[in-house]
């Protein structure tokens, strides 16, 4: 069955940041926070977007942008995902990861014109590699509910990538790869800072 679902955005910013050492949705690379940043890069896009948090996130973010709160039902990044997903059950999500530093609205609107609306998710990939990109990619609601049965399953662990690998997941290439950076540790800030300028 073909999906007409709308697409709304999500950005994930729950995260507590131990390697990079601060809040790495709070870091301008931009000139405002990143999390702000991709918000309003999926604001252009979507149908609606969120930033996914924390409770003790809630009182720092301001009442301009939507949020949706971590339920902690689950772990890792499917615990924002999956928390999404239970309050819009009939909507696709375009999910980022709050670091990526280099994404922006081409790819963006790349990715949603490669949507593959029957696929369990559209994600981006890198060619050298072939895997799923989870946290910068569609994830379609039957997707998500299958997602749901493999994390009370238990016995597969908690990440995405390894969902949508076994999956039937629509894997997109972009064509600036360097989109795709991430910048989880201090070297690659630094990194990032110097393909921004």
């Amino acid at each position: 069955m073909t999906s007409t679902a709308k697409i709304y955005g999500l950005i994930l910013a729950g995260g507590k940041s131990m390697r990079m050492g601060t809040d790495k949705g709070r870091i301008a690379y931009h000139g405002i926070p990143q999390r702000e940043h991709l918000y309003r890069l999926l604001e252009g896009v979507c149908d609606k977007t969120f930033m996914s948090i924390r409770k003790e996130q809630v009182a720092e973010i301001s009442s301009t942008f939507n949020t949706i709160v971590d339920e902690d039902i689950f772990k890792g990044p499917f615990n924002g995902i999956l928390s999404a997903h239970k309050k819009y059950p009939n909507v696709a999500w375009l999910v980022l990861a709050c670091d990526l530093p280099l994404i922006d609205e081409k790819s963006l609107r790349d990715l949603i014109a490669a949507r593959k609306r029957n696929a369990y998710a559209t994600a981006y990939s890198l060619r050298e590699n072939s895997l799923p990109e989870p946290l910068a990619a569609i994830w379609e609601p039957k997707g998500l509910k299958a997602a749901i049965s493999y994390m009370e399953a238990g016995t597969n662990g908690s990440c995405p990538r390894k969902f949508l690998i076994n999956n039937d997941t629509h894997l997109v290439y972009p064509t600036d790869q360097q989109v795709l950076m991430n910048a989880n540790s201090e070297l690659e800030y630094w990194e990032a800072l110097t393909k921004l300028t």
